[in-house]
């Protein structure tokens, strides 16, 4: 398989001939504050061994041109040797020492080495990101995470800038204008890990010490990274306390020093993730820099994000898996290491827990029930297939799977088998097995069953009560039934409610138990009272959706908000969406239920997931007769939750952030246009910058926002932030003009940076606008293949999956995607299943709609 897409068997090929000693990449970035320079000057040296002296092989390397190729001294014609996308040399010796010069270039699409000018004061910023094959764009290398090699950058970088990367600076040099910093040398890793960030820089500085069981002390200095113009509202010191609370936690229970040095947190401008851990210089998305108030969960986000980073220092970048297949070998860790670590590392956020099982699960369970679904260990055929799952499946599916396996083997032997794991396998790289044969070591488990039912097998199991009950109301058969095309073992908890005096459901009783087949008797429930509310997979111990029996399931809908416990309750609002989704209870009635109870929730990261999920369910699961009702007493409800939530609270500014999503009526908006003016108040609500352009969004949608005004408001936050939110705005106006130009500034230009990109779509693309989107359903069909074929995958994924129809809702528009996906068999498989997941939840909106119709 030729070009950009390397495949699994190309790259074992190359690994079984190959072994790599190290490379020095050189950079001259020099050129990166001239909007008009293109590229920067890349020069590679890679010494690697060959088991087979005489063969050929190819090194990856997406560039404008290249400029020389030397192989063991020898010059190689570049004319020949560069594809495009590879170099090839023929004539290998059993050692040698490769020379690749080349141009490179900016990018704006966030992969490889991207350039970012700042409009609130001109500076201009460069950082890389490379997961999982963007260090081509950056340096020649054998682009693939099983040869892992030292590494040591040298970036020349304007005089007035800083540079970092992995490794800590050793020399910096002056000549002409300009600055050469060198870096010491990477222990092994992947090409993939590595990194640079260069420019002005805003930095604050910390250190942290601890000593070791050997008596030495390790010293790692600390750092965190944003643009100078966002320096003003960096809480540097609240990221480093919990960077140093996380390195406390990560040292204990992994007993493995920290070992790469120090540790740089750079915080970077239009980023097309969460984060990446890259050893030493992990870079973040800047929105986790708070420009205005945000609620409290936001911070347990970023929080989270920081710990689960960190724990990619160990799981991913110490021991890294050796292809794509096993990438939940560290990103299901890391992801359950970041909900586990905020309670272990004594952070502040203790309702980590709740807040997986709200949301990081609700992606999993979507994720899952696609027909594109996949094992937690995948069948990863290429580059396209391994940029496709980084999704909710190797993510959030895998760290509540590990969640399980914790609770099946036990907490101490789980985390022994990462000590172990850690200490074996050290700068290398693993699979499944390796893992599994140290757990079972250390649980004494056969864990090759529970892989076989967990890991290797696709789909999400329902779990549902099945009781019976005699006269006198006592329970004589209690029994768990499984459903699910693999039925799984799984350790639960069954929890039994009543209301206390007070009127609050409160567990009167749990039990603990294995599930095994399709129905698993609760032996220890025969005779107890028949509680109000049987709640299975209490305490979230498993990944399952949960079902009601038909009186609990009434109990919640009399008193959901009063179960007193957060995670439960999470859990029953999980429940009572997956119906919905599921199309098993009609969405008017969730939106019933939010509407009388999301008032009362105390977790703030829950009452945003049901504002969110609400929306969806009127958007897109409710009768279309229904809906502008729907509509309506959304945003009553918000208005209402508004005025009678606490001053200054989190859910005061949670609650203006729906109305500002639902607003429509003219009661609504006249507060919106009010708040913008000053001309309304709600005592305590401060409208800042972010609430402002939530607000002109509102109205913009609602075509009651001018230009002139949307201009204004631009020229008084004329920020990356105010770019995107203005952008936003003009694409969201009602318009057949603003939709055109909208389509048109994404699908007939690649000029636009990748945050632009997304702000035109976001814009274009509002449900409440599906009759003037219609039009541009057969153009998208149309267009499919050539922006695959065009773009850069990262923004081919976003026009396929943000242009896609969703907004209508008919057998129409899923024959038309049925046709395309009929018509284009040997459409790449990555866009193939792009269309077919968007496709699928077009056809589980139609279900959702007939059930609340019916």
């Amino acid at each position: 398989m030729p070009g950009k897409n390397l495949s699994r068997d190309e790259a074992q090929q190359r690994a079984s001939i190959l072994a790599v000693d190290g490379y020095r990449v050189r950079l001259d970035v020099t050129s990166a504050p001239d909007p008009a320079a293109a590229t920067f000057r890349s020069t590679t040296t890679v010494a690697f061994r060959c088991t087979e002296p005489g063969a050929a092989t190819f090194l990856d390397l997406l560039a404008t041109a290249v400029r020389s190729v030397t192989l063991n001294g020898r010059a190689l014609d570049p004319a020949t040797a560069f594809d495009g996308v590879r170099v090839h040399v023929d004539g290998l010796a059993a050692e040698n020492v490769l020379e690749i010069e080349a141009d490179c270039a900016y990018s704006r699409t966030g992969e490889g080495l991207h350039r970012f000018t700042d409009p609130a004061d001109g500076e201009t910023y460069l950082y890389t990101h490379y997961e999982p094959a963007d260090a081509r764009r950056v340096f020649a290398t054998f682009e693939q995470p099983d040869l892992k090699a030292p590494f040591t950058f040298t970036v020349t970088a304007p005089a007035a800038w800083d540079v970092w990367s992995n490794g800590a600076v050793e020399t910096v040099t002056a000549e002409d204008g300009a600055r050469t910093w060198e870096f010491t040398t990477t222990r092994r890793i992947s090409s993939y890990l590595t990194a640079v960030a260069a420019g002005p820089y805003h930095v604050a500085r910390d250190h942290y010490s601890r000593e070791l069981a050997d008596g030495t002390t390790l010293e790692i200095p600390l750092s965190a990274l944003c643009r100078q113009s966002l320096a003003p509202y960096f809480d540097a010191d609240e990221i480093l306390g919990v960077t140093k609370l996380g390195l406390d936690f990560f040292h204990e229970t992994f007993d493995y020093p920290y070992p790469f040095g120090k540790y740089d947190q750079v915080f970077v401008p239009e980023y097309n993730i969460g984060a990446m851990e890259n050893p030493g210089c992990v870079t973040f998305k800047e929105e986790f820099v708070f420009r205005s108030k945000v609620t409290d969960a936001a911070y347990e986000a970023r929080a989270n994000v920081i710990l689960h980073e960190m724990a990619h220092m160990w799981f991913g970048d110490l021991v890294t898996m050796r292809w794509w297949d096993d990438l939940w070998l560290k990103e299901s860790f890391a992801d359950f290491m970041g909900s586990y670590g905020l309670i272990g590392a004594r952070t502040r956020y203790s309702s980590a827990w709740v807040t997986f099982a709200n949301q990081r699960k609700a992606w999993a369970y979507r994720q899952d029930q696609f027909p594109t679904t996949h094992p937690i260990t995948a069948d990863i055929r290429d580059l396209e297939d391994a940029k496709l799952n980084f999704d909710g499946i190797t993510y959030a599916k895998g760290a509540a799977v590990l969640k399980q396996l914790v609770a099946y083997a036990g907490s101490e032997a789980f985390f022994e088998g990462a000590r172990r794991y850690f200490k074996r396998h050290a700068f290398g790289n693993t699979e499944l097995g390796d893992l599994l044969d140290i757990l079972e070591e250390t649980s004494g488990r056969d864990l090759k069953s529970w892989a076989a039912a967990w890991l290797q097998t696709a789909g999400v199991n329902a779990l549902t009560p099945q009781l019976t009950v005699d006269a006198e109301g006592r329970i004589t058969e209690l029994a768990v039934l499984q459903d699910g095309d693999v039925l799984r073992p799984h350790r639960i908890a069954v929890g039994l409610y009543d209301r206390d005096a007070d009127g609050a459901l409160m567990r009167t009783g749990r039990i603990e138990l294995d599930v095994t087949g399709a129905r698993t008797v609760v032996t220890e429930a025969a005779g107890r009272p028949r509680p109000a509310l049987v709640l299975l997979n209490d305490d979230d111990l498993t990944y399952c959706k949960i079902r009601f029996d038909a009186e609990s399931l009434e109990t919640l809908r009399a008193g959901l908000g009063d179960i007193g416990d957060d995670l439960a309750r999470a859990l029953a609002w999980s429940a009572v969406w997956n119906l919905t989704r599921d199309g098993l209870m009609p969405a008017r009635d969730y939106v019933a239920l939010v509407l009388r109870f999301a008032g009362q929730e105390g977790n703030i990261g829950v009452l945003q997931s049901l504002h969110s999920q609400a929306k969806t369910a009127v958007d897109q699961y409710a009768d279309p007769q229904w809906r502008a009702e729907g509509e309506r007493q959304l945003a009553d409800g918000a208005l209402r939750e508004l005025r009678e939530a606490v001053p200054g609270s989190d859910h005061q500014l949670a609650w203006a952030r729906f109305l500002a999503q639902t607003a429509g009526g003219a009661e609504h908006l006249g507060l919106v246009r009010g708040l913008l003016a000053g001309s309304a108040r709600i005592d305590g609500l401060e409208v800042d910058q972010e609430l402002r352009w939530s607000l002109w969004l509102a109205l913009a949608a609602a075509g009651q926002a001018g230009d002139e005004e949307l201009a204004a408001e631009l020229a008084a936050d004329n920020t990356a932030s105010g770019k995107r939110q203005y952008t936003q705005c003009l694409a969201a106006r009602p318009t057949p003009e603003a939709k055109a130009a909208a389509w048109s500034a994404v699908v007939d230009s690649d000029e636009l940076p990748n945050a632009l990109v997304e702000a035109n779509i976001a814009g274009f693309a509002l449900p409440s606008h599906r009759d003037l989107t219609a039009l541009y359903a057969a153009p998208y069909f149309k267009l499919l293949e050539r922006v695959w074929a065009e773009r850069t995958i990262e923004i081919a994924m976003r026009i396929v999956g943000g242009f896609f129809p969703s907004a209508q809702i008919s057998a129409q528009t899923l024959a038309e995607a049925d046709a395309w996906l009929d018509g284009h068999p040997l459409a790449a498989p990555a866009l193939r299943r792009l269309v077919l997941e968007r496709r699928d939840d077009l056809a589980r909106a139609l279900r959702a709609q007939a059930c609340d119709r019916a």
